[in-house]
């Protein structure tokens, strides 16, 4: 067990809809978005804050002890339930023991059922003969990026029947229900200042006020302590023991830390299946769908999830291009990425090589895409995307607009524009024409133009490595020669390498040697004009310095794969990597050990976590590394 853990430390229950519970190993909500129960009214979006956290205190013998904690503006801790924990673990779910001064221990957990928008809290009297168990939940009912005020408006009136009250906190919020097999007393009351540290840290609206309908309460001396928090209609069906026995059995089925932790990006959209880019304020975005799928899918071999995803994308291409977002409020999908119609490709690619029987209309339905995207992008589309019949590279771009995965935006300053020509969308493009090239001859000759052009015009022969941008800024010649991560996936992360030889050993060696950490590939090298070790400050200052040398976990997977394909694949190279790039990873990123991978890290050391605690993309590059290093 972990002995006094690090309470500002993360976890996570995610439900498979788009909804979750999450919050700290020392109870406190630092965030807006900690809460019990945040559900996906119109599954993956539509998220609402319907419950935000508990008042949990226990009488015993010697007195009344507080099993909760909470932070009030300006900057107090109130009560003292973290005083009180023993140790904490993260899994099979998050789990607490508390031990208070007279002896009596108690153990917490927090469960979430997958496909249900419900919560299952319990608490066990592990030592101890008298202990009268309070429980007082605080509610919002509010979109999950806002927050909440005293209003006259809440409304308190609680539907009572036995085991089961019912909440209508607002007309058109839904309903909750709470079930228990303890009793309620209705005590409407208002807890106001509720102080969200990590929001101050980023400069936003930091201070909450929460209603509070009433306390539930349990003798744990006798047994009970349970309460199921649901939004209305997916209260559980089985009882509470039934399902803590339930989830454990599947939770002990699961083989490690990190397959599981797969598990909650992959969700329901509609009647498919798509991938949630990172919690808690994500939704499911393309760019980041195909990246995270070849690991959370493909390399777990879930295929038919991968296939679902696929074929719900397949549908949304419209000239040449899918969607970068879906917007969580239900408006149109934006399209405004280049590389995401490209990642779509090379993801439909290794689905076919992980599983290459598929029935005919699936097939061509999957590669009529990938001719609508090429076709499109030949001609040319939104953005300024198009081939460049000059040199069969692709150009993007027009001020204003961030188009690769780069794409820092505050206000009308776009961070790192990269118009014209960047390195690793010639990459994908060049991986897109092959792979279509195998099915259809057309795209042989572009490929072959690409290539040559390729190879010929990005060799930064100072550095003996790759631009970032040519033809930067669309004027011809032009070159960006900032030292970026982006030309690794010359040489990996892709299924083709463009460079081979000294060339391509010139690209690993120089990203490993300027932007490699423990935690991944820096965005930009230290000592590059415009390099910020330290992501943090407001949102200006976060946006600024997000591909300006922050680390991102996600690109370990393309450099190593690189540096594996340098070494030709030796059993002495994939040994030498598991020690060097993976396992510090984890070390340096997983306090937990829970599997779990954050978006960002610092550039300077210690390499911090920062940025969304979760992230697909980086959980999914590491479980294909792991795949590659078997």
């Amino acid at each position: 067990m972990m002995a006094k853990p690090d309470f500002d430390a993360e976890w996570i229950e995610a439900d498979g809809l788009g909804g979750f519970a999450s919050g700290t190993a020392g109870l406190i909500r630092n965030r807006r978005y900690h809460a019990l129960l945040l559900a996906a009214t119109q599954p993956p979006t539509g998220r609402m804050v319907l419950v935000n956290g508990i008042e949990v205190w226990i009488e015993t013998a010697s007195g009344r002890f507080a099993l909760s904690a909470q932070r009030y503006a300006p900057d107090v801790v109130f009560p003292n339930g973290q005083d009180y924990i023993e140790d904490f673990q993260a899994s099979p779910w998050p789990r607490w023991h508390l031990a208070l001064p007279d002896g009596t221990r108690v153990e917490h957990g927090v469960v979430v059922v997958p496909g249900h928008a419900s919560v299952l809290l319990y608490w066990r009297l592990l030592a101890g003969s008298v202990a009268r168990l309070s429980v007082r939940p605080l509610l919002s009912g509010r979109d999950y990026h806002s927050l909440h005020h005293e209003n006259g408006a809440f409304n308190f009136n609680c539907e009572i029947q036995p085991g089961r009250v019912v909440v209508r906190p607002y007309p058109g919020v839904p309903a909750v229900c709470f079930s228990s097999d303890g009793g309620f007393v209705q005590q409407p009351d208002w807890y106001r200042n509720f102080l969200y540290q990590q929001e101050r840290e980023r400069g936003l609206d930091d201070v909450e006020d929460l209603a509070s309908p009433g306390v539930f309460s349990w003798d744990l001396a006798r047994g009970g302590g349970f309460l199921a928090i649901s939004m209305i209609g997916h209260e559980p069906a089985a009882g509470f023991a039934q399902i803590l026995e339930q989830e454990a059995r599947r939770r002990r089925n699961q083989p490690d830390h990190l397959v599981a932790a797969a598990d909650i990006y992959i969700v329901r959209r509609d009647a498919g299946k798509t991938i949630i880019a990172g919690y808690p304020w994500f939704t499911d975005w393309g760019r980041d769908t195909f990246i995270s799928m070849r690991g959370l899918c493909l390399a777990r071999g879930r295929l038919d999830e991968a296939r679902e995803i696929l074929m719900q994308w397949a549908g949304t291409v419209a000239d040449g291009m899918l969607p970068n977002r879906f917007p969580d409020a239900g408006e149109s999908p934006e399209y405004n990425s280049v590389d995401a119609s490209l990642w779509y490709i090379i993801a439909v690619h290794d689905f076919l090589a992980a599983m290459p029987k598929l029935p005919d209309n699936q097939l061509v339905r999957l590669r009529g895409a990938i001719h609508s995207i090429l076709e499109g992008y030949t001609r040319g589309t939104r953005y300024g995307i198009a081939a460049d019949p000059a040199d069969g590279l692709l150009m993007c771009g027009q001020p204003g607009v961030q188009l690769t995965w780069m794409d820092a935006k505050v206000g009308d300053w776009v961070v790192t524009p990269r118009i014209g020509k960047p390195v690793e969308v010639q990459a994908l493009w060049l991986n897109a024409l092959r792979i279509a090239s195998a099915f259809d001859s057309r795209w042989e000759a572009p490929f072959e133009q690409g290539l040559a052009s390729f190879i010929g015009r990005f060799h930064d022969p100072e550095r003996g490595c790759l631009y970032d941008v040519i033809d930067n800024d669309r004027e011809p010649g032009a070159i960006d020669r900032a030292l970026r991560p982006n030309q690794i996936f010359a040489v990996g992360g892709l299924p083709y390498a463009l460079l081979a030889g000294p060339a391509a050993r010139a690209v690993v060696d120089t990203v490993e040697a300027r932007l490699l950490t423990p935690a991944g590939l820096r965005t930009l090298a230290p000592g590059e004009p415009g390099y910020i070790g330290h992501y943090g400050g407001n949102q200006h200052d976060r946006d600024a310095a997000y591909h300006q040398g922050t680390v991102w976990p996600w690109l370990i997977g393309p450099f190593v794969e690189a540096w594996l394909r340098v070494r030709q694949w030796s059993p002495e190279a994939k040994a030498q990597a598991r020690e060097r790039f993976l396992l510090p990873l984890y070390r340096t990123l997983d306090p937990l050990a829970t599997g779990q991978l954050p978006e960002i890290a610092d550039g300077d050391a210690p390499h911090t976590a920062r940025g969304c605690p979760f992230q697909a993309w980086s959980v999914g590059e590491a479980l294909r590394l792991r795949a590659l290093l078997k």
